[in-house]
């Protein structure tokens, strides 16, 4: 009996090696017809899913630029593409550790990193991950397998899986060095691509943004930068640098490396930057960037003059090479010519433009009339005052003609005029309708003071700009403009979706006592002042003041298509500024002020609104008052900046939030989601800010589902990076209290605010 199960043994392993002989054969086959890269990966994909019978697989590609595993390949259905740290989770241990690993109860191991199951809304049950190399052995990613559909992983299953991806690597490999040779191709077509237009381009400072752009990525660098000699003040100026934005930089142009290039003409390559004396680290600290190698290059004209220079940063993997020396100095020798082909294109355009620009900035009227009397220009502004659609419709007719009826008084003060004459508030008629206007009249000369005509100079001072001047004073001038063009319609009321801010000083009455009422309306007056700035930056509408309160509109009478986050760049900005005005405060003796802000986004009323003797143009609805319980509310959590889920939702920009409770307000009986927003913070008002949130959002995830012992943990460790978290030490004493008096019924989450 012995030998017979000893022979059976033998015969059931040759079948099985024969099986896995046959799959890797199918495997090397199916591998060799694919394509593409991705046809490959997704090819490996379907085999070891098949194979293994399980839910999903993946294969995580390693992105050496960033340090990051993203998922290339993915069997089953997904949102978006899946990116975690080469370091993080299964996928990111098997990769650092090149071994493969077996977990049969993914939520149960400390490395499972399960964010990803909560982007996807997949459950992740078990685990099989081996690493992916290619024929080389170079670790490039890892193949993931999750939840096997009947039984467990076992030892067999990740041999198997081994096997079948180290027969697919020589595919991968050549489609991998395929790849790479197609995208090196891309990047030098798309150079030359861009090159070659510079010197057709007259528009200069978008095709240089774009060359600057692709020097970055075809060097393989995080950042890049033009610096132009301002020959007045001898410094070198950003005329376009990545990342920062529309600020310029500006510093002697001999100092640094770029002013060491600039005066020598001579290029550098600098491995370390702040290991060379001649680095300037100004321009890091100015923009908050850590350069560690450089390649900085002369930017020389065709008369062989520096004109400035062009410095790429942070070339990724290593050094600058030599190569990439050439390529930029070939770069820096077309952005020579482009620069001096649309300077003097420019110089000439200055020239001919530069009357019409001035006439048509400017607020008041101008007609130009020649020594045949006949009209030679009207800006803008004379055809709005005069009510003409075109210029064409007054261009070249008679000066007797366009003055006459009621205005015809105005052709001897033309005809009589030999040096300026001024005529206050008179009275003109256009299209029916009298205006008030102050006019002036003055000569033509040229250069030997020969007469070559006349000028008149129209200012409407009517009731129209009258009322643009006074609700300027509530809303930016641009709304007002908008509105006053409008005419009563949008006054009359109208129901639409807005953003509202309310913001309220914190103890006011301790501070009025102090101050005095003298002392209490200088300081109001100061404090509004800066206040009112932030909002009318961002284009929002100053509804009322209520004692030390504001009330302010995004989004009516007029909507931008970012009003929510206009709101709350406003209400960031506040708080910067109310920052820098308490260092001022502090320097003259004076105690800190602190206020709130609460916003939400939704459905409004607005209109003028009051009695026929008194009318106020303001806005009200349930999204009024939900933002006025969401500022009140600042006080409960210790925040200063509160938004509703509304708003949360609306928002198009990213901004550093987390969502603090989801109560039912005082006077409703549905919940709504409340958020704070911390941009406004720095590292001295809330240290550790990261690694705060994320305990703070375990803590979250942990009260919303009852666990009240493992939520006060995580609010606890919160409370150790940020020990003046108040709204940690409100959810440590939550927690207790609802362990104590568990919820009636089940938990939802759901606070109830008894008060306003």
């Amino acid at each position: 009996m012995p030998a017979q199960t000893d022979s059976g043994s033998r015969l059931r392993a040759g079948k099985i090696s024969e099986k896995i002989s046959q799959l890797l054969l199918k495997v090397n086959n199916d591998m060799a017809v694919t394509d593409s890269l991705d046809s490959a990966l997704e090819t490996l994909v379907n085999i070891t899913t098949t194979t293994l019978g399980v839910e999903r697989g993946t294969i995580f590609l390693n992105d050496e630029k960033t340090g990051e595993l993203y998922s290339r390949a993915i069997q089953g259905s997904f949102m978006r593409e899946i990116r975690i740290m080469n370091t993080k989770g299964i996928a990111g241990w098997v990769f650092t550790h090149e071994e493969g690993v077996i977990v049969p109860d993914a939520y149960r191991d400390k490395r499972f990193y399960k964010n990803v199951d909560l982007r996807t809304g997949f459950r992740t049950k078990s685990i099989l991950c081996a690493p992916l190399r290619d024929a080389s052995g170079r670790k490039i990613g890892v193949s993931q397998l999750l939840n096997k559909k009947s039984g467990p992983f076992t030892e067999q299953d990740l041999e198997l899986l081994m096997l079948i991806t180290e027969q697919a690597a020589i595919a991968i490999q050549s489609h991998l060095v395929l790849e790479e040779v197609e995208e090196a191709r891309k990047q030098e077509l798309d150079f030359v691509d861009v090159v070659s237009q510079i010197s057709s381009e007259l528009e200069l400072e978008p095709l240089l943004q774009k060359i600057i752009s692709t020097v970055t990525q075809i060097l393989d660098a995080e950042r890049s930068s033009l610096f132009i000699n301002d020959e007045k003040t001898n410094e070198l100026f950003t005329i376009v640098g990545e990342g920062l934005g529309k600020n310029e930089i500006r510093f002697p142009n001999h100092l640094g490396i770029a002013g060491h290039v600039f005066t020598s003409g001579e290029s550098l390559n600098i491995p370390h930057a702040y290991a060379d004396l001649r680095f300037n680290p100004t321009v890091d600290k100015q923009t908050g960037f850590f350069t560690r190698s450089m390649l900085c290059v002369p930017v020389v004209n065709k008369a062989g003059k520096t004109i400035g220079v062009s410095q790429v940063l942070n070339k990724r993997g290593g050094p600058f090479t030599n190569e990439d020396e050439a390529r930029l100095i070939a770069f820096t020798s077309q952005i020579s010519i482009g620069i001096e082909n649309a300077t003097l294109f420019k110089n000439v355009q200055k020239l001919m433009n530069y009357t019409e620009s001035m006439l048509n900035s400017m607020a008041n009227g101008v007609i130009t009339i020649n020594e045949e009397g006949l009209i030679a220009t009207c800006n803008p502004a004379a055809l709005r005052i005069m009510k003409i659609e075109k210029e064409e419709d007054v261009l070249k007719i008679d000066v007797k003609e366009f003055f006459s009826g009621p205005n015809e008084w105005i052709l001897k003060k033309i005809k009589d005029v030999t040096e300026v004459e001024v005529m206050m508030d008179t009275e003109l008629e256009f299209g029916g309708e009298t205006i008030s206007a102050n006019i002036t009249i003055l000569p033509l000369l040229d250069d030997e003071n020969k007469p070559l005509g006349t000028m008149m100079m129209i200012e409407d001072i009517s009731t129209e700009k009258r009322m643009k001047s006074t609700m300027s004073r509530y809303m930016d001038a641009d709304l007002a403009d908008q509105l006053l063009d409008s005419g009563a319609e949008d006054l009359g009321g109208k129901q639409s979706v807005a953003t509202v801010l309310f913001s309220d000083i914190r103890s006011f009455t301790t501070l009025t006592e102090k101050l005095g009422p003298q002392g209490t309306v200088a300081f109001l007056n100061e404090y509004f002042t800066i206040m009112v700035d932030c909002i009318q930056e961002e284009g929002g509408m100053l509804d009322k003041f209520i004692g030390d309160a504001m009330m302010v509109i995004f989004g009516t009478p007029f909507a931008h298509d970012d009003d929510p986050d206009r709101a709350v760049r406003a209400a960031i900005n506040m708080l910067v500024q109310l920052a820098e005005f308490n260092k001022r405060r502090a320097q003259q003796g004076m105690m800190p002020i602190d206020h709130g802000l609460g916003l939400n986004t939704g459905d409004i009323v607005s209109g003028n609104i009051g009695s026929p003797k008194r009318m106020d143009y303001t806005v009200i609805g349930d999204g009024v008052n939900l933002a006025a319980r969401l500022e009140s509310a600042c006080k409960k959590y210790g925040a200063h900046i509160l938004i509703s889920e509304y708003t949360f939702a609306s928002l198009k920009a990213t901004y550093r939030t987390r969502q603090i409770d989801r109560v039912i307000v005082k006077g409703k009986t549905e919940p709504v989601g409340v958020y704070e927003v911390v941009d406004y913070h720095t590292k001295e008002t809330f240290p550790n800010m990261i690694e705060v949130l994320g305990h703070f959002n375990n803590g979250i995830e942990y009260y919303n589902e009852g666990r009240w012992d493992q939520a006060v943990k995580m609010f606890k460790d919160a409370l150790k990076g940020n020990p003046d978290d108040k709204c940690s030490q409100m959810y440590v004493e939550r927690c207790a209290q609802l362990k104590k008096n568990p919820p009636k019924g089940e938990w939802d989450g759901v606070w109830v605010f008894t008060s306003k």
